[in-house]
Order: structure tokens, then C-alpha cells, then sequence
């Protein structure tokens, strides 16, 4: 799964830099965010400490905004921001008793991270949601109904294709655990994504 999340980013970012008219780049890039996702729930759910977690997140997302500035974005915040924002709501909302105050602080979210450049923005929050919350039966129907939202309002037609990844964490658990067990050296993981933002920055730079 993460060697997986891995390559299709890859995958994405460098035809994003190097290719940026052929498409399929593009296509292949929208299976890595759901696995993202997915890990981000997984790892608030079986964390001995939530708000380690959440510190180690934002260390990762800290070292990534200036490569990922350089290679990607000038103005826009990385995605790992992207996901700290989803864990702090995950955690607030399993420290609120009220449904009330829980719905607002989803919307006062939203809001935020439509208003400032995070990457995915109120539609990485919604999906990490999905994720956490939603019965495995309604993942793709759920993430699907949120494709099309963002389509029609961000003409995101490529996101439909971040569907599949859902599908098969939804529909091949057997699939998956084969797929999950095979692991990654956690700092291999932690550090894959600012470093390889890095290099795209460099050879950008020198290219």
C-alpha cells in the first residue's frame, strides 16, 4: 500500500513538472491521495498518542513547504498540511460532545482550508471524513457523490479516477491485507515526500 502511495505520487508530481500536457501522469497520480488518506485514518485510529501523531505529521508537512514550493506550488501549502488539518479535526471531534459544536467546527474547517492554498483543500477534510466515519459499503458511493461535487464546482474531472484506490479498500479487504503487509521503513515513509519534492525542485532548477 504505501510503496503504492508512493510511486503514483511520484508518478503525478513528475508529470505535473516535466509533462504537464500529457494526461496520463495525471490520472495515475489520483490513486495515491485516497491511500494517504486512508493511512492518515488508520494511523489517528491506532495511535498510542494522538497528539504525537499529529506533532510528527506537521514535522513532515514543516520540512516539505519550501521543496514543495520550489517544485510544485509558490504559493500553495503542501498536502501533509492538508492531512495534520484533518487529523486536529478527527481529534476535536472525538473530544466534542456536542453535534452541534461538531458541525460547525467541520464547516468553520472547510471554510478555512477553502479560503487559504492547501492543497486538496475542503475536499481533502470531506474525504478524510468519509474515510474515518463512513461503513465500508458507503466509501465509493460517498467518495464518488463528493468527485462529482467538487467537478461541477472546481471542474475537477480528473479526481473521478481517485475512486479506484476507494473501490479496492472498500471491496478487497483480501486484496488490501496483501497489499498492507507489505511495509516500508517508517522513515523511508516519513521522508519520502519532502525528499523527492526536493529533487524535483533541484532538477527543475538545473533542467
Amino acid at each position: 500500500m504505501q510503496w503504492i502511495a508512493m510511486l503514483t505520487m511520484l508518478i503525478d508530481h513528475v508529470g505535473l513538472v516535466f509533462f504537464p500536457h500529457q494526461e496520463v501522469w495525471r490520472i495515475i497520480g489520483r490513486i495515491a491521495f485516497p491511500i494517504y488518506v486512508y493511512a492518515l485514518v488508520q494511523g489517528h485510529r491506532f495511535t498510542s498518542s494522538r497528539p504525537k501523531y499529529i506533532i510528527r505529521l506537521a514535522v513532515i508537512a514543516a520540512i516539505s513547504q519550501i521543496p514543495y514550493q520550489l517544485a510544485l506550488d509558490p504559493e500553495g501549502l503542501n498536502v501533509v498540511i492538508t492531512l495534520v488539518a484533518g487529523a486536529i479535526v478527527l481529534y476535536v471531534l472525538e473530544r466534542s460532545d456536542s453535534q452541534l459544536l461538531s458541525w460547525l467546527v467541520v464547516v468553520a474547517a472547510c471554510a478555512l482550508m477553502s479560503g487559504f492554498p492547501f492543497d486538496y483543500g475542503a475536499y481533502g477534510l470531506l474525504l478524510i471524513l468519509i474515510f474515518r466515519y463512513a461503513q465500508a459499503s458507503w466509501l465509493v458511493p460517498l467518495h464518488m457523490v463528493l468527485n462529482l461535487l467538487f467537478w461541477f464546482l472546481n471542474n475537477w474531472e480528473l479526481q473521478m479516477w481517485s475512486v479506484i484506490p476507494t473501490a479496492v479498500i472498500a471491496y478487497g479487504p483480501h486484496v488490501w491485507r496483501k497489499l498492507e503487509s507489505i511495509r516500508v521503513s517508517r522513515w523511508v515513509w516519513r521522508s519520502f515526500y519532502p525528499l523527492h519534492l526536493l529533487i524535483i525542485a533541484l532538477l527543475r532548477v538545473f533542467l
